[in-house]
Parts: structure tokens; C-alpha cells; sequence
């Protein structure tokens, strides 16, 4: 036996050993992941039983004792009040939660996309939504064309719903407010990614805090300012890494009003698609 063959030996033996290893590892992360979410459906279903008490019961003296003369005073049912809030939010928390675990377990599809199109339609909603609670609010959305890529549609709409979502929500204080989606022409050169990015003129952000605001149930303003779970920008970040890209914010540093924050993702190059 020449050494070439006994040196071709043992690569041999060390790639299958190697890959072994890759089918052990695989193996790990595929169970792992169905303990998660069989987890998260069993604390879900822990955490609603009690929740439900507390909901219930807060609901019923404040319906049946909160308008009867004194038996419950103003202060009273502010607190019960307060208390059937938190509970509401604790179940949407949870929700949100169990749809996070769903979605990260969730076999990736595959499919040509609209981003364009997507973001049109959330930008209509979402100016539905603000002329029926908000009717004397005006923001303006900017959607550039022809924005297709290759990925998973129900997920990449979930990214774009929190992106924009976001955008409109911490643009609210701000008198002409402007949404806008887009693409930066040049990418990411660096691995030559397409980079996307929703830009806004709202409230922004410390940028000493642009790596926190992605943790889970992470916020940067108080629910007085803006409401929401914390949930969104964690839920955002996965999907992106699912389809291997990453996704990072900027804030301009003047604490004036109008500055922002703009927020990119990425996507690898060959799975982005030119226009028809």
C-alpha cells in the first residue's frame, strides 16, 4: 500500500467520522427544538389556567361592585382595572410566544415574492387602522417597486408587517410622518447580500441599545410611550436568520424630533429576484 493510499485512508476516516458528528449534532438541534416547543405549549397551557382565574374573577367584582355606590371607589377599580390590563397582556405575551415557537419550527418554504406588493397592502391596512382610531393623523408610506425575493411569503410578510408596524407606531409624535421601504442599491459587499431596509422620521433610538432591541420581550420605551409585547424585533430577527440573512438598526445620534431609525435585513444574493 503506497502512502497516497494510506493518506486517502484516513481522510476517508476522518470525513466519515465528521460526518458522524454533523448527523449527531443534527440529530441534538432537531430534538432540542421539539422539547422547545412541546415547552412552550405546556407553560402556554400552565400560565393560561391561573391567568384566567385572576382575569375572571378581577372582570366580575369590577362589573358587579365598580358602579354601586361605595362598595368600590375610585381607587379600587383602577387597581382592578390595572389588574385585568396586565392580564390581557400577559395573554397576548403568551401568544405571541406560542406563534414565535410555531414559526421558528416551521419548515421553511420557497417561493417568489412580492416584497413590493406585500408592503403596499400592510401600509393600507395600516393606514385603515390609524383613520379609525386616529382620524386627524396623517403618515406617509413609500414603497419602492419591483422588490421580489425568494423565500418563505407567509414569514417574509410577518417581517415586513413588524418592520412597518414598528415604523408607524414610533412615528406616531411625529407631525408628517413618513414610512419608507427600499433597497440599498450597492448591498452588502461584504457578502454580497441584497440589503433591504424600513426607514422612518419617528422617535428612534439610543444606538448604545441597537443589539438589546432584537432579545426577547426587550423594549427600549416604556408601554406609557408605546405599547407592545417586546416580542416583535426578536420574532423579526429569526425569520431573517432562517432564510440566512441578518438584520441591524440605526439611529441617527440628534435627540431631535424627526431623526428615526432605519432598519435593514438582509438576503443572499442568489435569492433575490429582478422584476418580471
Amino acid at each position: 500500500m503506497t502512502e497516497l493510499q494510506i493518506a486517502l485512508g484516513e481522510r476517508e476516516q476522518e470525513l466519515a467520522a465528521r460526518t458522524r458528528e454533523l448527523a449527531r449534532r443534527t440529530r441534538e438541534c432537531e430534538d432540542a427544538a421539539r422539547e422547545l416547543d412541546s415547552l412552550a405549549h405546556s407553560v402556554s397551557h400552565d400560565l393560561r389556567a391561573p391567568l384566567r382565574i385572576v382575569d375572571g374573577f378581577a372582570t366580575i367584582v369590577l362589573e358587579d361592585y365598580g358602579d354601586r355606590g361605595k362598595q368600590l371607589d375610585d381607587l379600587g377599580r383602577d387597581h382592578l382595572r390595572r389588574i385585568v390590563a396586565a392580564g390581557q397582556r400577559m395573554n397576548t405575551m403568551i401568544d405571541t410566544l406560542l406563534n414565535l415557537s410555531r414559526m421558528t419550527s416551521r419548515e421553511l418554504s420557497h417561493e417568489r415574492v412580492d416584497l413590493s406588493q406585500i408592503a403596499r397592502e400592510l401600509a393600507d391596512d395600516l393606514r385603515d387602522d390609524m383613520r379609525a382610531r386616529e382620524p386627524a393623523r396623517s403618515i406617509e408610506f413609500v414603497i419602492a417597486p419591483s422588490l421580489w425575493a425568494d423565500g418563505d411569503p407567509t414569514l417574509l410578510r410577518l417581517v415586513l408587517q413588524n418592520l412597518l408596524g414598528n415604523a408607524a407606531k414610533f412615528s406616531a409624535r411625529t407631525r408628517s410622518a413618513r414610512v419608507e421601504f427600499g433597497r440599498n442599491s450597492d448591498g452588502d459587499g461584504a457578502e454580497k447580500c441584497a440589503v433591504f431596509f424600513v426607514r422612518d422620521n419617528g422617535a428612534g433610538f439610543d444606538m448604545r441599545f441597537a443589539e438589546k432591541m432584537f432579545g426577547m420581550f426587550q423594549r427600549l420605551h416604556s408601554s406609557n410611550e408605546f405599547a407592545g409585547t417586546g416580542v416583535g424585533l426578536a420574532t423579526v430577527q429569526k425569520i431573517v436568520r432562517r432564510h440566512g440573512g441578518r438584520i441591524w438598526a440605526e439611529a441617527a445620534p440628534a435627540p431631535a424630533e424627526g431623526h428615526g431609525a432605519t432598519f435593514f435585513f438582509t438576503l443572499w444574493e442568489s435569492a433575490v429576484i429582478p422584476a418580471p
